[in-house]
């Protein structure tokens, strides 16, 4: 058995629901001015996670996507909550975690350098591997995103904005 099929999706299976979702959310605070992103995303972690370890692991996401949205020029884009579909960006924060728990560093850099500044790099560095790290702490592993997986999304995908 996979590690998937208990969870019937990949994005089903708890850490990656608190990475895609927690970013979804609160990206989506920041976009909207809303609060109600931010408590649904509240909701989520401390469901999983309870009361004091979601509210922990939370100020970490907060931490993250508050210096990643650093990056001004480089607008973060995102699905909507729950959908089953994932945009480049997505794609590079979950490969920044997963690499990140995985010490795969060249996963890491490849997602980094993707999604951030180069003058952002290591301050976001810092803030995805004390996410990351704080949700290892708690069992929530990412699975491994292999580099060339990465690589081909990034092949793929133009954006309008290049960091």
């Amino acid at each position: 058995m996979s590690d998937i099929e208990p969870y019937g999706c990949y994005f089903e299976r708890a850490p990656e629901k608190l990475v895609l979702e927690g970013y979804r959310r609160w990206i989506a605070g920041f976009d909207t001015g809303s609060v109600a992103p931010w408590e649904l995303t509240f909701a989520l972690y401390t469901d999983l996670l309870g009361p004091a370890d979601g509210r922990r692991v939370l100020s970490e996401l907060s931490h993250f996507v508050r210096t990643l949205r650093q990056c001004a020029l480089c607008p973060l884009r995102s699905f909507p909550f729950g959908a089953h579909h994932i945009c480049r960006d997505e794609c590079m924060a979950l490969g920044l975690i997963a690499g990140i728990q995985h010490d795969d560093d060249e996963a890491a850099q490849l997602c980094l350098g993707a999604i951030t500044c180069t003058a952002r790099q290591e301050l976001v560095g810092e803030a995805a591997a004390s996410f990351a790290h704080s949700l290892s702490q708690l069992d929530h592993q990412l699975l491994p995103i292999p580099r060339a997986v990465l690589q081909n999304i990034l092949s793929r995908v133009r954006r309008d904005t290049v960091h």
